[in-house]
């Protein structure tokens, strides 16, 4: 049994004068994970090879951008107000996952909507692969230090560094990171099952994806400490995984039975071509 586990000293490695940094560079890895798996699923389906990647080239950028603002708008508010140019070091860490999936659907409707085709066989197809990048890019938080939960003493228990502890003394705490990145896995897992099993299509792969994502997200949060804006007593993060989780459970039960996908006529023309 681990008596605990150890953080790394450092997120970055330099290259001569070129910083790499951990958090980056697990971002990175995710998306393109995602992008790969999610243009084979596409094209098993029938669709055009390549058009996953055409879409995360602006997808991805709005999804950064939406997780920043989702960032900078749910904490630290006077922080940034009175350092601005701290907004733009995303490699410190600090990304909302609503924002950027928001963000990224944004992104990808306005990609897919110029080449008329529909967004939801597209969510389908991407939604597994979508918590594999969330599990890749938690591995960042890790390197950073950051996003650890309550104290503990179990054997598990993640050890944080005298800068990077709350009260400035090195302590070892729930790995929260961890938890998220086994769950958004077992997410990954769920919905490639289900959609094997029941077909699931019009959008309904992407909300099962949304809802079991949420309902780690609840439990998981309740056991963070950083600092959050609150709602009703409740964390932020906690209030939106409950409407997302009702929303998107509420999706599944409306469009129950309504079939597979069907890919675009010019998606599978060209697929065939």
């Amino acid at each position: 049994m681990l008596a605990s586990i150890p953080s790394p000293s450092s997120g970055v490695v330099h290259l001569g004068p070129l910083p790499l940094r951990a958090y980056a560079g697990f971002i990175l890895l995710g998306a393109v994970l995602a992008v790969y798996f999610g243009d084979k699923r596409w094209v098993a389906r029938g669709g055009r090879k390549g058009l996953i990647a055409d879409m995360a080239a602006t997808a991805v950028p709005a999804g950064l951008v939406g997780s920043r603002i989702y960032h900078v708008l749910t904490s630290r508010q006077d922080f940034y107000f009175h350092h601005p140019v701290e907004i733009l070091k995303i490699w410190e860490g600090g990304l909302g996952i609503w924002g950027g999936i928001a963000g990224g659907a944004v992104g990808a409707w306005w990609v897919l909507r110029k080449q008329g085709i529909s967004f939801l066989p597209v969510a389908d197809a991407v939604a597994p692969f979508l918590a594999l990048a969330q599990a890749v890019g938690r591995v960042g938080n890790y390197f950073n230090q950051e996003l650890y939960g309550k104290p503990t003493k179990l054997p598990w228990a993640l050890e944080i560094d005298a800068d990077h502890a709350p009260d400035g003394k090195a302590g070892t705490y729930h790995p929260t990171f961890l938890y998220e990145l086994i769950w958004d896995l077992g997410v990954m897992g769920l919905v490639l099952w289900a959609d094997n099993r029941w077909k699931l299509g019009k959008g309904r792969a992407f909300a099962l994806y949304v809802a079991a994502y949420c309902a780690g997200r609840f439990w998981i949060e309740a056991l963070r400490i950083d600092d959050a804006h609150m709602l009703f007593g409740i964390r932020l993060n906690d209030f939106t995984s409950v409407i997302l989780f009702v929303g998107a459970v509420s999706y599944l039960v409306v469009r129950r039975g309504a079939g597979p996908d069907e890919v675009p006529h010019q998606e599978t023309a060209e697929a065939q071509a």
